[in-house]
């Protein structure tokens, strides 16, 4: 039976992504025309501060898959395996979608008017990455509380 806490968990995870991605193409769309742009300054940061949060609520509620050696990866249930995957995807859509939001508001910022990275399409490209993070969190969620799930009743899939 499904549990309606996880179904919460996966919409929340995906609601915040998919706000995140819309903010990044928003921010792209605002400093396409004007640049720099305050609005895109403004867009790019809730993005990037939304992509991380995240992140953060879907590695905290999906809990920890540690895996330290390929020994134990090979001995692991599918379940444990497609987590652990799925949460190395996370982590490494985080680092670059992140960085590109982040360029692509410093670029925006007051200060560095003079001086930036412009038409490079950073914001979309994190902002399309916040909704690949999304698909790739849910997943990792789903595995991994299928696994501890499966764990408990001691039997392997």
């Amino acid at each position: 039976m499904v549990k309606i806490g996880g179904v919460l968990v996966c919409i929340l995870i995906v609601a915040m992504d998919v706000v995140a991605g819309v903010l990044g193409i928003q921010a792209e769309i605002a400093q396409n025309k004007a640049y720099p742009s305050q609005d895109a300054f403004k867009l790019g940061l809730a993005a990037a501060g939304i992509l991380g949060l995240a992140h953060v609520i879907a590695n905290l509620l999906g809990g920890c898959m540690c895996i330290c050696s390929q020994e134990q990866l090979q001995k692991a249930s599918p379940h444990r395996q497609l987590s652990v995957a799925c949460f190395i995807f996370t982590w490494i859509i985080l680092v670059v979608g992140l960085t590109m939001l982040v360029v692509g508001t410093r670029s925006n910022s007051k200060s560095r008017a003079s001086c930036g990275f412009t038409h490079h399409h950073f914001f979309s490209i994190g902002g399309i990455l916040c909704f690949v993070h999304g698909l790739f969190c849910v997943a990792y969620y789903v595995s991994a509380t299928a696994a501890v799930s499966e764990e408990k009743h001691g039997g392997h899939a």
